[in-house]
Order: C-alpha cells, then sequence, then structure tokens
C-alpha cells in the first residue's frame, strides 16, 4: 500500500509542477507593451516622419493626398485606437504619434 502511496504522491507533484512551469512560461513569455504615456513622441523632424510627411495636426497637412477626417487615431497602424493624445503607431516602432496627426501612409481602419 505504501508503495502505491509513493507513485500517486509523485503523480501529484508531477502535475502540479508541470502546471506551475507552464503558467510560468505563459506568464513569462508573454510581450509587455509600453504605454502610449511612456512613449516619447514623434517629432515632425524625425527621418521616419519627414519621409511619411507625418503631422502633428492632419487639418496642417499640405499633402494633396491627405482627405478631410484621416487621422492617426483612425488609421490602421495607430495600435490603442482608446488613446486620447497620444498613441502607438506601427510604423514608428518604439514612439508615439499625436492622434490628432496624420501621415502618408494613413489607412483607415476597418470596421
Amino acid at each position: 500500500m505504501s508503495q502505491e502511496k509513493d507513485i500517486e504522491s509523485r503523480r501529484r507533484f508531477l502535475k502540479v509542477a508541470a502546471g506551475t512551469a507552464a503558467a510560468a512560461a505563459v506568464v513569462g513569455g508573454m510581450p509587455r507593451f509600453a504605454r502610449a504615456a511612456d512613449l516619447p513622441h514623434v517629432a515632425e523632424s524625425d527621418p521616419t516622419a519627414k519621409a511619411l510627411d507625418y503631422v502633428e495636426d492632419a487639418s496642417k497637412s499640405k499633402n494633396p493626398k491627405h482627405t478631410a477626417g484621416a487621422v492617426c487615431s483612425n488609421c490602421q497602424f495607430f495600435t490603442d485606437p482608446a488613446a486620447k493624445a497620444y498613441g502607438p503607431c506601427q510604423l514608428f516602432p518604439g514612439k508615439a504619434v499625436n492622434a490628432k496627426g496624420w501621415c502618408v501612409s494613413h489607412t483607415t481602419r476597418k470596421a
């Protein structure tokens, strides 16, 4: 009987250990995203911003491709649509763009 209890004990231990290891891998492996408030803002003088004709205020864009209502906050590359002032953009990794800004790569987010 003692041997059966030992085997059951080992099985229980291995199940708990495996579950704990799996949980640690999931939690430890989750990507960590910086909050938009922590990201530096993209300056219009930034080389990438210049290449994409980025402006902080879409209403001041002189680019003929700009259409009324097109702003960073409704672009598919803007990754935090809930952001009020600044938010992360896939085109400017590690930086935040003005939600009211615009660039030539603007693509309206599909509903």
